[in-house]
C-alpha cells in the first residue's frame, strides 16, 4: 500500500490512491503517474472517504527535485519539505 511521509515530522498518509497530479493546458487536474514525479504534486491516500477519520488523503505542493529514486520508494523535496514515499 503506498506511504507518504514528511520527513520533519511524520506526517502524511497511506491507501490505495497514489496520484502524481499536475494542471494540464486546459486549466483541468491530470493524473501523469502513480508515483512521484518532477514538477507534480503527490496526493496518497483513500479512494473513499474514511469514516471518523481526521483526513482522506495528503497531498504535497510541486515536487523540485527528486533526492532519491529506487524500485518501491522515492524521496523527494517540494517547495518547503521533504518526504519519502513507499509503493
Amino acid at each position: 500500500m503506498p506511504t507518504l511521509k514528511r520527513i520533519t515530522d511524520g506526517a502524511g498518509d497511506q491507501g490505495a490512491r497514489s496520484e502524481a497530479l499536475k494542471i494540464n493546458k486546459e486549466g483541468k487536474l491530470e493524473i501523469i503517474s502513480n508515483r512521484p514525479t518532477l514538477g507534480c504534486a503527490m496526493l496518497v491516500g483513500s479512494v473513499t472517504a474514511r469514516s471518523y477519520r481526521h483526513q482522506d488523503y495528503w497531498l504535497t505542493t510541486y515536487i523540485t527535485e527528486i533526492i532519491e529514486e529506487k524500485e518501491d520508494y522515492v524521496k523527494f523535496r517540494t517547495g518547503n519539505s521533504i518526504y519519502e514515499w513507499w509503493a
